[in-house]
């Protein structure tokens, strides 16, 4: 299932047209709080799919009764690009465990690349609800590679929830071909057409990671 909050008009859309705003996205703090606004608002919609249990809150003139988040879930992030996505999930889901994987692209001369994951770190996955997060859904290959990589340490979630801020057409279909026996919700704030001969997304908006926090040397 793929949710795009990008198709209705809200303040999200204001905030994904000034990520890809040539403009604008050079001022590395408003970008990443940009990015960190679109966690907050991808952590608000996705908590409407969460499971809750009925609580009595003691206040100072008697209970009241509400409905509160039966677990948290796990956030997880690709470094360094899903840095300040993850920080305004982790805004909202204040109390939850998390996990962190460095992957990236190793290119070759002729413009080909592997996916290298160098570190990983993370809690127990089995049966929890997963939310992993990467600014952009290119090819859709590190995404995929980083979340069996979790899988195969953290163990089986009962839910995954892949965030992005862009994605193309070609990176989800890569994600429900290679993740189909997992229950995957891919939540996008816009989704673009095509990729360059480098994999990167067409319009989209750039390197997020050299935009967020400084280009990075070869």
């Amino acid at each position: 299932m793929v949710k795009n909050l990008g198709e209705a008009n809200s303040i999200f859309n204001q905030f994904i047209a000034e990520l890809r705003n040539v403009d604008i996205q050079g001022d590395r703090m408003r970008f990443r709080r940009n990015l960190e606004r679109l966690g907050e608002i991808f952590a608000y919609e996705i908590s409407k799919e969460l499971e809750y249990l009925p609580a009595e809150i003691t206040t100072p003139l008697g209970v009241a009764e509400i409905h509160l988040l039966a677990e948290q879930p796990v956030l997880a992030t690709i470094l360094r690009a899903g840095l300040p996505m993850h920080q305004g999930m982790l805004n909202y889901f204040d109390r939850a465990d998390n996990a962190f994987i460095s992957a990236y692209r190793k290119y070759s001369k002729n413009e080909n690349f592997d996916i290298r994951i160098e570190y990983l770190s993370s809690p127990d996955l089995t049966s929890k609800t997963l939310i992993l997060s990467d600014p952009m859904l290119a090819t859709g290959a590190s995404l995929v590679k980083a979340l069996k990589e979790l899988i195969a340490i953290g163990g089986q979630p009962r839910k995954v929830h892949v965030v992005s801020a862009l994605a193309s057409v070609e990176g989800i279909e890569y994600l429900k071909r290679h993740l189909s026996l997992l229950d995957l919700t891919i939540w996008v704030g816009g989704i673009d057409d095509e990729l360059t001969a480098m994999a990167y997304i067409v319009p989209g908006l750039g390197d997020a990671g050299d935009l967020a926090y400084g280009k990075k040397s070869e």
